[in-house]
């Protein structure tokens, strides 16, 4: 791990982060990373004023901790991983002299950490009523047994949408037991521990979640939400249709990975990279 070298460059960062809101503002882009995200976005999901916002952008990107890129009229900005890294690694390796009991257990790394015989995946969305509930299916059946997938909401008491049914129906999945499910169901004692978590909406994506017990690889897969398509009944069902597309070919990507021969590092890189691929047209 690198460490971010002399004393005063994370003086820095600790003391830009050290203000509330512009920690919370970090906190949302890290699980985004290390995809970008509009000014917009960040001000909706933290309720907070766009002059208030920009502030604190203009010093998350002046201490080095974040980046601004522009594509066309949009400003999107995202987290440096690797100033974000040096900042941990100071933390860990200068500070703390990598001291075992300083290290979090959650941190130390396996020997084999994904080899196991069955990977539990749970896909995350808002409603849970179309993206995250058409992932699910499609991991079932591309998984060939390997995975078991699951899906659930943010947001209770949704219930999968009609044209979600039809595009599975049209494409040969089995619907036995897709229901729309809340997120408490994978929170409790009793649920199953994740080994991947996906989230496929920015909105899920910027909810305020507690860690994941055992630290699953996580990634962010966001898609337009085709439930709020327009148009008439076919150009609607089209961009359910092109919704199923994209994500068939993210898993199918997804279950290729040489799972028995890659770390945790090298497969967040890939997962990373599966979800900020370009769509085909």
């Amino acid at each position: 791990m690198e460490t971010m070298g002399p004393t005063p460059d994370a003086a820095s960062a600790f003391a830009c982060l050290g203000h509330p809101g512009r920690l919370a503002v970090f906190r949302l882009l890290m699980r985004f990373a290390p995809q970008g995200v509009r000014p917009t976005e960040i001000a909706t999901a933290l309720a907070l004023k766009p002059n208030t916002l920009s502030h604190h952008l203009a010093d998350l990107t002046g201490c080095g901790l974040v980046q601004m890129r522009r594509d066309g009229r949009s400003l999107f900005y995202a987290v440096d991983l690797r100033k974000t890294e040096s900042l941990i690694g100071y933390l860990a390796l200068d500070l703390g002299r990598a001291r075992p009991d300083l290290m979090p257990k959650a941190l130390m790394p396996k020997e084999k950490p994904m080899q196991d015989a069955m990977f539990n995946v749970l896909f995350l969305c808002s409603g849970n009523s179309a993206r995250s509930i058409l992932a699910e299916a499609l991991l079932r059946d591309l998984g060939k047994g390997r995975f078991a997938a699951h899906s659930a909401g943010t947001r209770p008491g949704t219930t999968i949408n009609p044209v979600t049914r039809e595009v599975l129906a049209r494409n040969d999945h089995d619907l036995t037991g897709l229901r729309a499910k809340h997120l408490s169901e994978f929170q409790g004692p009793a649920a199953p521990p994740m080994d991947f978590v996906f989230t496929v909406c920015d909105t899920a994506a910027a909810e305020e979640c507690p860690p994941w017990p055992g630290q699953p690889i996580t990634g962010h897969w966001g898609l337009p939400d085709p439930v709020k398509a327009t148009g008439t009944e076919a150009e609607k069902a089209l961009i359910f249709a092109q919704t199923y597309g994209a994500l068939r070919r993210r898993i199918a990507a997804f279950v290729a990975l040489p799972f028995d021969t890659l770390d945790r590092l090298a497969l967040q890189t890939r997962v990373d990279a599966i979800g900020a691929a370009p769509e085909k047209e």
